[in-house]
């Protein structure tokens, strides 16, 4: 029971935090965290609970960006014909699920193609399709600004009794609405896992030989995987599109995968708790570490740190922490009802 309540006993901590902390930049350090913890969540969907490696995960978060974006800015392009095509600014909302529904496109469409290919082969497509998109969003100059940027994105919204719908600039705000998008990630990922579905995936990373034996669709189950994770992504980036109001090619760098892949790896991956430790781990460690030591001192411990986990923790700290509270089990209790043999001393009558 404990173990069940600890996760809502944490968010209700994270929810409350507001209330004291006073920050702001405390609070956007948190607020940025916590949009890249989705990531990782959604990242730990394909790598935890399929056993297949996206180092192209951040096309995700960068198409869910830059479609968030476009479509609450409005754009006009020019297809070639005597009229260019015209979209006018979309409400907010709007644009953050046309991000997230672009991204999941996206996920399916490189799920069946890159699902027929295995090990070093799909992690090579993955990365190559976040390059292609970076190449994209840095030279269609006439719908993305390349190294321009588009800026001036508007914030979210929120509507209250009275007012309508109120822009989000307060970073408590923001921050509490990212909580939120992070506890409804969490609880699809906890539903798909305890689902059918779920229990295919893992038959899928334990043993896929033997799970296609039993007649499990293989392609199908990696691709409905592969498309929640991949809308899940977008959303990540349509939180960070909105709270940064900036956005430019390199939202597609590499170093945000491997940030996330970090965070899936420290963590624990397969858990449903470990992107979020991780991501609050790796995520705080730098802003810890500004204080008391050099940018290129700081990379140099941020690696010690995160080999030294991998070292004496291989499989994540919060496998390592279930593991230690499990040991707790070790000997049963004696019960002085039990009926014991009776001692035989030395010198007694037989």
């Amino acid at each position: 029971m404990t173990a069940r309540l600890l996760p809502w006993l944490f968010v209700a901590f994270m929810a409350v935090l507001p209330l004291w902390m006073h920050d702001q930049y405390i609070l956007y350090v948190l607020t940025s965290t916590g949009i890249f913890i989705i990531a990782a969540m959604s990242l730990n969907l394909l790598l935890g609970y399929t056993g297949q490696l996206s180092l192209g995960h951040v096309a995700f978060f960068g198409i869910g960006a830059y479609t968030s974006a476009l479509l609450s800015l409005g754009f006009d392009l020019d297809l070639g014909g005597a009229e260019p095509f015209v979209l006018d600014p979309q409400p907010v909302w709007i644009a953050f699920l046309g991000g997230i529904l672009m991204a999941a496109v996206f996920g399916w469409l490189i799920g069946r193609l890159a699902f027929r290919v295995r090990g070093a082969y799909f992690v090579i497509v993955t990365i190559s399709f976040a390059q292609v998109m970076r190449m994209v969003a840095l030279n269609w100059v006439d719908l993305t600004e390349g190294p321009m940027a588009l800026n001036n994105i508007p914030p979210l919204t929120v509507w209250w009794p009275g007012e309508g719908f109120v822009p989000l600039y307060s970073k408590e705000h923001y921050y509490l609405l990212v909580l939120a998008v992070g506890v409804l990630s969490y609880v699809i990922i906890h539903r798909l896992v305890q689902s059918r579905v779920g229990r295919a995936l893992i038959a899928l990373r334990e043993n896929e030989s033997l799970a296609r034996s039993v007649g499990i669709n293989v392609t199908r189950y990696l691709v409905i995987a592969t498309v929640v994770s991949a809308g899940m992504a977008g959303a990540a980036g349509g939180l960070y599109t909105h709270y940064i109001r900036i956005v430019d090619p390199d939202i597609f760098m590499f170093i945000y995968t491997v940030t996330m892949v970090i965070m899936v790896i420290t963590g624990g991956k397969g858990t449903l708790a470990g992107p979020v430790v991780g991501g609050l781990l790796f995520g705080f460690l730098p802003e810890v570490l500004r204080d008391v030591a050099r940018p290129e001192v700081q990379w140099i411990i941020y690696g010690a740190v995160m080999i030294v986990i991998i070292f004496f923790l291989p499989q994540g700290i919060v496998p390592a922490v279930g593991k230690l509270f499990s040991r707790k089990k070790k000997h049963p209790r004696h019960d002085a009802r039990t009926p014991t043999a009776p001692r035989i001393t030395e010198g007694a009558s037989s």
